[in-house]
Order: structure tokens, then sequence, then C-alpha cells
């Protein structure tokens, strides 16, 4: 027998379901990165790729018990994102990658951070409709996410990086739906 627990989902975990869904596909990203407090810029253009994942999804079982979950079906649902980046300055290749990212309650769990390749958490909430934000800390940073969407064709994003209180770089993003 299914627990009614399991069935009945939070307003944001109905929201980061369709948020999740709504964001399928394929998006062209430009991206710039701000170092600061220098100022120094790194401009950046990917092809990334969102899927969606359902619930009891084998990607998000492994999710579970990399993050030692004790119940392998407990993620409502999740996204698993690749990506091709290439640095526009010197038109090379950056990085290409995969992770994967599911939701219980009010909790984001992803299989690598931004800045690690081990499993990591995040707080998310939203503070307008078709606006996921998102807090990740770990390695004494703290990185702070916005992502919204526009209509269905673009999103926007922001990412804020900072250590000991200090804000070290900023990274905006305009995303377009291929």
């Amino acid at each position: 027998m299914t627990s009614l627990l399991k069935i009945v989902q939070t307003a944001d975990e109905q929201q980061i379901t369709e948020f999740f869904q709504a964001s399928v596909g394929q998006w062209h990203s430009e991206r710039r990165y701000y170092s600061l407090p220098q100022g120094e810029t790194k401009e950046m253009v990917s092809i990334i790729t969102v899927q969606f994942l359902p619930p009891g999804d084998d990607e998000l079982r492994k999710l579970a018990n990399l993050h030692d979950l004790t119940d392998l079906d407990i993620l409502i649902c999740g996204a698993k994102v690749s990506w091709q980046s290439t640095d526009i300055n010197k038109n090379q290749q950056e990085s290409v990658g995969v992770t994967v990212f599911g939701v219980q309650n009010n909790t984001l769990y992803r299989d690598r951070g931004f800045a690690t390749t081990k499993p990591v958490t995040a707080d998310y909430y939203f503070p307008r409709l078709n606006t996921l934000c998102l807090r990740t800390e770990y390695h004494n940073s703290v990185f702070e996410e916005e992502i919204k969407l526009i209509g269905e064709k673009y999103r926007t994003r922001q990412t804020i990086i900072s250590r000991a209180g200090e804000q070290l770089m900023i990274g905006q993003y305009l995303e377009k739906r291929i």
C-alpha cells in the first residue's frame, strides 16, 4: 500500500516539478563570469540539454543512494542536465559534463556541485512564479543561483559565489531554447 505522504506534494514540490518539466529541451546558453574584485570577465557559450526525471527513475534512485538516503524512491522528481561549453575568447572547448538533480521537500539533491565532483544539497524556494532560487554551501563557499523562465523560449540565470562573506564571482546567463 502506498503511503498518503508520498502522494501529496507540497506547493514547492509541485512548482519544482512543473519548473523541471518546463525546462526540458535544448538551450543555447550565453554567459559571462565576472571575477571580483578585479572585474576580469570570461565569456562562455554552451549547449545545455535538460531531461525530466519522474519519481522512481533509475537516475533518481542512484542519486538517493549517493546521498545515503534510506528510501531510494523518496525523490519526487528531478532533472538530468548535460552541457558542452566553449570559452569564446580562447575559442576552445572548456567543459563537457552531466549532472543529476533530485527533489525531496525543500531540498535539491545533486550528484555533484559547481566546484566539486562530490554530491551536494541545496535549499530551494520560489520567490515568484517561474523563478527558482537555490542556495548551496560547501568548502566554506556559498553558491546562490536564480533561474527564471521567461515564456517558453528564454531563461535567465544568475549565480553569485561567495566565501567568508565576500563575493568572488558573478555569473550571468541568457539561455534560448533551440
